[in-house]
């Protein structure tokens, strides 16, 4: 067994662990006393407030806003253990209180006390996303506790998140551990998806939305529904699942179109939906011209705001999507709109909506407010865990 290094200390100012001793598990460089260009990106240090008294353990990187992100309160070892106790403790509960599943997120970084890390199950598959210079400096002993705890078959590494670059590491996928070619076959609410694990978007598909695209099931029986931004297909083929007569999915990724149609033909659903591959601002441009008209519009698109610096820009894209969507539903139609950008919070969302209805001449009910799947936990203390947003909307 190795030596851990003797972990170095680092203090912050005066005042600074108030919020930490909340909860919070951030450090910002501009809250710490020592000089942080001291310290080697990724270096696990003992997080000390202005009297020297522990606040915690974390890894730090001098070359980010985000300083220092917390992994223990504790001074204890971050080794192999360490995340085999974590992951011990995140599936367990997931478990405890989800339904059986093939698919779902076993780690989900801060709000698993396991910062800068994502780890997704897809049945014998993880797919794991390491964001941070620190916990780049540990996948050895990471690795190490996949393995014990979860038993994959495979591990791949989808090191390609925008993040890693403000960490000052490579962008990079790879199978880490076993073989895999092609999609893996996933099920989820009597549906069978083939996922990209490799090459999709975020770590092959949106477990966060799973409880959501069940909601939906609920209310567009007999309906045509327009699945904006529909990715491969997983919100439209629940509407053709619960008897939607007719689903039009708009995707501007051939490649995502691809596994949609092939998912479409594998659950015998290919005869109610179409897939159009183009920008979905123009699709719906052109729709609105062409006078068509929906029971039921869904966006769910990409974040439009990953910064505070894009928040107009961003605020801009949302309501014109909601209210070319507006134009294309007819009277008690139903609008499902979302966004997975934590910059976004609930009551833009709605002012967003409220906006596009004003503009739009008509009336918009909230039937239901939803957020992340449960296996996507929310931190109260840090409200950057809260990040998806889905309202159901009726038209009056």
């Amino acid at each position: 067994m190795s030596t851990l290094p003797p972990v170095k200390p680092l203090r912050l100012k005066k005042g600074e662990a108030r919020r930490l001793r909340a909860g919070h598990p951030w450090i910002f460089s501009n809250e710490i006393q020592d000089p942080v260009k001291a310290f080697e990106p990724g270096e696990i240090v003992d997080v000390l407030d202005g009297g020297g008294r522990l606040v915690g353990r974390g890894y730090v990187n001098p070359r980010t806003l985000i300083a220092v992100r917390l992994l223990s309160r504790r001074a204890e070892p971050i080794d192999e253990a360490f995340f085999a106790r974590r992951l011990q403790a995140a599936e367990a509960w997931r478990r405890r209180l989800l339904p059986p599943l093939q698919a779902y997120r076993v780690a989900y970084s801060e709000a698993d006390y396991l910062p800068g890390l994502i780890v997704d199950r897809y049945g014998p598959v993880l797919v794991v996303q390491v964001l941070t210079a620190g916990m780049e400096r540990l996948l050895p002993a990471l690795k190490e506790a996949l393995l014990k705890v979860l038993d994959p078959e495979v591990i791949v590494l989808r090191n390609d998140s925008a993040y890693r670059a403000l960490e000052g590491l490579p962008l990079e996928r790879q199978v880490l551990v076993g073989a895999l070619s092609g999609p893996v076959v996933i099920e989820e609410h009597g549906l069978a998806y083939e996922v990209d694990v490799q090459e999709g978007q975020k770590t092959g598909f949106y477990l966060d939305q799973r409880e959501n695209r069940l909601a939906l099931r609920s209310v567009v029986r007999g309906g045509r529904v327009l699945d904006a931004f529909c990715y491969t297909g997983a919100w439209g083929l629940n509407a053709a699942a619960a008897g939607a007569t007719e689903v039009v999915g708009v995707d501007s990724s051939g490649r995502a179109l691809e596994l949609a149609r092939r998912n479409a033909a594998r659950n015998s659903l290919e005869a109610r939906c179409r897939f159009v591959e183009e920008d979905v601002f123009r699709f719906l441009r052109a729709a609105e011209a062409a006078r068509e008209q929906f029971d039921c519009v869904i966006l769910d698109p990409p974040s439009f705001i990953r910064n505070r610096a894009q928040v107009r820009e961003g605020l801009r894209g949302y309501k014109e999507i909601n209210l070319r969507a507006l134009h294309l539903l007819r009277r008690g139609g139903l609008l499902v709109t979302c966004s997975c950008s934590h910059h976004l919070d609930r009551q833009a969302l709605l002012a967003v909506a409220a906006a596009a209805a004003h503009d739009a001449r008509v009336g918009l009910r909230l039937l239901e407010y939803r957020s992340q799947a449960r296996d996507h936990p929310v931190l109260p203390q840090a409200p950057e865990t809260d990040y998806l947003k889905c309202a159901i909307f009726m038209l009056d």
